[in-house]
């Protein structure tokens, strides 16, 4: 009698989208551009069910009217460029539900190859309820947003301009870059106005080192003796007043981002808990604004971001104007690391399990990751969690893993779950070492044998803490 293989069951037929139950049936896709976007609605709405409308201000609200006059209340757009924007808030503001779609998820489909065919596969697919919104938060987050970009774009710019004045002082062969840590600190500011203003004496500019300096005199005078050629002079002076201009600037944006920290302010619900003990800081960077942020951001939050180790007052409030407060929008840490793009993707091909996290631009992620990566060298659990693991698997992926479970510290804590206090790393090594004594006198009992400590001959029981 022969042996047959086993049989399998049938999959189950999967609906064709003729079939498929309309979930939105007022819903309209848009696919925007630079010069026009194109519109489609439900083919019963309109004779012309298609059509494009010019990005000027007065077409998008005509867009809004006729939308409204085909009974739209639902509309799905592709996130292209910054072109999206305006007709986002023009729709919002007045009262349509706007989901905006990665074009990630609706790229690979074949045979759309015009922007009429794309809002009409837009229109179909958010008719059968098969996108998803991506993540926007409300018009006080949106603002804090914006201003901490652009804050962030011009420290970059700052930070190429001083790049340039480095290049200038090699090219005079002044080596100050070698005698102080920073160019635009005390030492280094004072040195390079007086050599933009015409002194080229190095015993006088030498007499500018700050007393915390760790270079003699003797080593700066002996840096600044170059050759000071006019056309290097010239460059070096309008790259420090492109410097300075670029710190008025980030000055302004610092007061530009009081305004919607105090709106979410005053829509907060004050906090039950008083404001815990700041932990113990090295000295607040030359980038962080100099406005009071972590009393503010206590108020809106209700907890104390800064409690999480790695975590300033600046990085908090980037990341709120990244993600928001409230963290309803997810429903488990799980969904929030997922959209962080900081779990894994599993996918099983054949028998094999293919995960790796997904490229992403999500700049909380990349707060985050920052944030692990200064955990490193700290005495603390996360950082013994990040050592364990880079010595396991590699530096970069105990920075993902590091970065994921410092996102889940602040989704329980903004959600209320938690108060997050650092155990220290010795109490995560002993813990961890419990853990491995746990599996080795299971793994031992299952052959027959146990574990006896070496250094006093006792026996290791399985219930090891």
């Amino acid at each position: 009698m022969k042996n047959h293989p086993p049989r399998r069951r049938p999959p189950k037929p999967r609906l064709s989208p003729s079939a498929l139950e309309r979930i939105t049936p007022h819903a309209a896709g848009i696919d925007c551009g630079s010069a026009e976007h194109f519109v489609a609605v439900p083919p019963d709405r309109d004779p012309m069910p298609v059509q494009a409308f010019p990005t000027f201000t007065g077409d998008l609200n005509r867009l809004a009217d006729w939308l409204t006059t085909c009974g739209v209340t639902s509309i799905a757009m592709e996130a292209t460029g910054v072109y999206w924007i305006p007709v986002f808030e023009i729709l919002e503001a007045r009262g349509f539900t706007v989901l905006l779609v990665n074009a990630r998820h609706v790229k690979n489909v074949p045979g759309r190859k015009s922007d009429v065919s794309d809002c009409e596969w837009l229109r179909d697919l958010h008719m059968m309820g098969l996108l998803r919104g991506s993540f926007r938060p409300g018009d006080a987050i949106v603002a804090l947003w914006a201003y901490l970009r652009h804050r962030t774009s011009l420290i970059e710019s700052a930070g190429a301009h001083v790049q340039r004045m480095q290049k200038a002082l090699i090219q005079m062969n002044i080596q100050l870059p070698l005698v102080v840590t920073d160019i635009t600190g005390v030492t280094g500011q004072r040195i390079l106005r007086d050599i933009v203003a015409g002194e080229r004496d190095p015993q006088r500019l030498a007499r500018h080192r700050d007393y915390r300096c760790h270079a003699s005199e003797a080593e700066i005078v002996a840096a600044l003796t170059g050759n000071y050629r006019p056309e290097h002079v010239f460059v070096l002076q309008q790259n420090l007043a492109l410097f300075d201009t670029f710190q008025q600037q980030i000055t302004a944006c610092d007061a530009a981002v009081e305004a919607p920290l105090e709106t979410l302010v005053a829509r907060a619900t004050p906090p039950t808990t008083p404001m815990p003990t700041p932990r113990v800081r090295r000295t607040r960077s030359r980038n962080e604004p100099s406005i009071d942020i972590r009393i503010p951001l206590h108020r809106v939050t209700g907890v104390d971001l800064t409690q999480i180790d790695g975590i300033g007052p600046y990085t908090a409030l980037r990341l709120i104007a990244e993600i928001g407060t409230e963290m309803s929008r997810w429903p488990t840490s799980q969904h929030f690391t997922s959209w962080l793009t900081l779990a894994p993707q599993n996918k099983i091909s054949g028998s094999r399990l293919l995960t790796r996290t997904q490229p992403s631009a999500n700049r909380a992620a990349a707060l985050l990751r920052v944030v692990a990566m200064s955990l490193g060298r700290t005495p603390t659990a996360l950082g013994g969690f990040y050592r364990r693991l880079g010595y396991r698997v590699g530096k970069g992926k105990a920075i993902t893993a590091t970065a994921r479970k410092l996102a889940i510290l602040v989704y329980r804590m903004l959600k209320g779950e938690l108060v997050y206090a650092d155990p220290g790393a010795s109490a995560y090594d002993a813990q961890h070492r419990g853990r491995i004594l746990r599996g080795l006198c299971k793994h031992a009992a299952q052959m027959g044998f146990g574990l006896v400590d070496l250094a006093t001959g006792e026996v290791i029981e399985g219930a090891v803490s």
